[in-house]
């Protein structure tokens, strides 16, 4: 403890303190004025001498900061024969540095919590052993245990074992997830209850933890356009001030008053005023599941009016579920149909033959083994043959009859996509799969309006029914449906032509040349992809992520401008204070230091984790306003085709 305060930043303010009340006691004890001349003088010289020496070091690269003007201000202050103003100027100065380091420290303590978090140790399993090993010794493909109450120490996917896992320091959420096998985990995330078996996917500095520290740290040191401006302005601020003192001691002929224009000018508070609020802002996203790239994308999002959301993967979850079977062959059954229909898909590599397959499995068909011989037909779908049958699953065409082409055109109504099943020539089907909507589809939006999003659009790749259905009630502008990667790309510049600043939502594979054009280029998901390339990345699939991330950049952006403000206004007072009269040198310095802790905690106020009430309503007015309109969006399609469930 001892050790540790030796070497913090409080060590030579306190021993500078102890000798200015030494020097104060001395005096009122009636020692000699040259006794309490020297123990002032030991502490401007204690306090000084890093000043001294960090000035210097800047003058050697070029710049004139605020540590010139302090040891200035000192060293006049001693040659004048101000011995007490000299030390108070100094003691004060490290005082405010000290305050500064402890305060800044709490705005990165979201990194600081991230680090923390890193596995050291993992159980290794192999051969029916067990064996702890460092977490970096772990290599893709091995498997270890994670206890009750133990540290995922791997990114990895599940092999055996159920058990709960907090995955807060990852995604925000705070309910713990369900995990099973098949299910992924990430290191960093703590197990509650339950054993897991899980295969290392991503070890040591490839877990998705590390790259958000990594993201984090980098975000933290990026300055945002304000902050680049504000230091410009130091550069000319610092000797303008030198200049003003040089020119008033000459013109009044009053050194006081000169070395008091020097420390009253000190643009302290000025300088820390942006990186404290952005520090603070990027640290409160981390923990809350959102990652920003760094200041200046930061100031972007705060800007804001336009959100382009791509559907798939993004609005839905990117999963298609079998939603209907349609019978159409008198004597067979609703088993019969999907069982030939799961039976052809078995083969094909699609995307829409994974639902039909896992339905039929789910309700105990017969539907493992491959087929004779499948043949899939590029963007019709796919012919196989079974036991001596010809099985056919697609698109209809010219040849399908009328009610199978009402059934499929009814269901496509609907937001789903239906499919022909044709057995040895005579359609006897229509099998129908769907995307579903995200949970929180409907509250995102609400909450996008209420963070000062003006126009909210869906740009897809899907049909333009399939969009419509699904888009119903959740109140956006803009439904594009059927666009190609470049149809984004120019959809998003069109919404920037009309005065928007844009933020892109999307997966980061076929939107790449819409999220790189974009303002602001968003990913949901904790890939590696989207946190490496994205401007920013929200972690896990809430999508309500999203209006928080703009909320939280737009609070930055005020408490950024909040501090100019405050820094402006008190160097202005100080100033006005010295021309008046009544503003010493070590009164302007603790003014200057207070109004550095002003803006610092002022920034500090970003950490705090926001309530979820917007526009005067209450979290849970939201809730259920937004669980009526989700379930509302989820059951639309069922009816407006009753017709259909079989």
């Amino acid at each position: 403890m001892v050790a540790r305060w030796w070497n913090g930043p409080w060590r030579v303010p306190a021993i500078a303190g102890a000798l200015i009340v030494a020097s104060l006691l001395a005096s009122a004890a009636g020692a000699p004025s040259a006794a309490a001349d020297a123990l002032m003088i030991a502490a401007a010289a204690l306090a000084a001498w890093r000043i001294v020496r960090s000035a210097a070091r800047a003058l050697r690269a070029g710049v004139v900061g605020i540590d010139l003007l302090v040891s200035a201000a000192a060293i006049g202050a001693v040659l004048i024969g101000d011995f007490w103003e000299a030390a108070a100027v100094t003691f004060l100065f490290t005082v405010g540095h000290a305050l500064e380091a402890q305060t800044l420290a709490r705005t990165r303590s979201a990194l600081t919590e991230l680090v923390d978090l890193t596995p050291t140790t993992a159980l290794l399993y192999r051969d029916g052993t067990q064996e702890e090993v460092p977490a970096t010794a772990v290599t893709p493909g091995q498997h270890v245990l994670v206890k009750n109450g133990a540290r995922v120490p791997v990114d990895g996917e599940v092999v055996s074992g159920r058990g709960t896992v907090d995955e807060s320091s990852i995604t925000g959420e705070s309910i713990p997830a369900e995990k099973g096998p098949g299910d992924e985990v990430w290191a960093g995330t703590v197990a509650h209850g339950g054993l897991l078996e899980v295969r290392a996917d991503g070890v040591g500095n490839d877990t998705t933890l590390a790259r958000i520290i990594r993201r984090v740290e980098d975000a933290q040191d990026d300055k945002a356009r304000t902050a680049a401006f504000i230091d410009r302005f130091s550069a000319w601020y610092t000797p303008a001030i030198i200049v003003l003192a040089l020119v008033a001691g000459l013109l009044t002929r009053d050194v006081r008053l000169a070395l008091t224009l020097l420390v009253i000018g000190c643009p302290g508070a000025l300088v820390i005023s942006i990186p404290a609020a952005i520090v603070a802002g990027i640290g409160r996203g981390a923990r809350d599941g959102v990652l920003i790239k760094g200041g200046e994308h930061l100031e972007a999002a705060a800007r804001v009016t336009a959100v382009a959301l791509d559907k798939t993967g993004t609005l839905t979850e990117g999963r298609p579920e079998l939603t209907d079977v349609v019978v159409l062959r008198p004597g067979l059954t609703r088993a019969d149909v999907l069982t030939w229909a799961a039976r052809a898909e078995a083969g094909s590599e699609h995307p829409l033959a994974r639902p039909i397959v896992e339905a039929a499995r789910a309700e105990g068909l017969a539907v493992d083994g491959l087929p004779d011989h499948t043949e899939p037909v590029a963007g019709l779908g796919v012919r196989a043959h079974l036991d001596g049958h010809e099985v056919w699953v697609g698109r209809p065409d010219a040849t399908t009859p009328p009610v199978a082409l009402a059934a499929v055109t009814e269901l496509g109504d609907a937001g789903r996509t239906g499919m022909v099943v044709i057995l040895d020539g005579e359609v006897i089907g229509v099998v129908a799969v769907a995307d579903r909507l995200r949970p929180g589809a409907a509250d995102m939006v609400l909450e996008l309006r209420a963070a000062g999003v003006r126009h909210v659009a869906m740009l897809t790749g899907d049909s333009p029914a399939v969009a419509r259905a699904m888009a119903a009630g959740l109140g956006l502008d803009d439904v594009r449906a059927g666009l190609l990667p470049e149809d984004k790309l120019t959809a998003v510049r069109n919404l920037q032509a009309a005065g928007h600043v844009v933020a892109m939502v999307g997966d980061g594979v076929n939107d790449a040349p819409a999220l790189a054009v974009a303002d602001i280029g968003v990913a949901i998901g904790g890939t590696a992809v989207a946190i490496e390339t994205a401007d920013v990345a929200l972690m896990g699939t809430d999508l309500r992520r999203l209006p928080e991330a703009l909320s939280l950049a737009r609070r930055t952006v005020r408490v950024m401008h909040q501090n100019i403000a405050i820094a402006l206004a008190t160097v202005a007072a100080l100033l006005a204070g010295v021309l008046v009269g009544g503003v010493t040198m070590s009164l302007g310095m603790l003014v200057h230091e207070l109004s550095v802790l002003v803006v610092i905690g002022n920034a500090m106020r970003l950490l705090r984790r926001r309530s979820t009430a917007r526009a005067g309503q209450s979290p849970a007015a939201i809730a259920s306003r937004a669980a009526e309109s989700t379930t509302e969006i989820q059951r639309r399609p069922a009816s407006t085709s009753p017709s259909l469930r079989h």
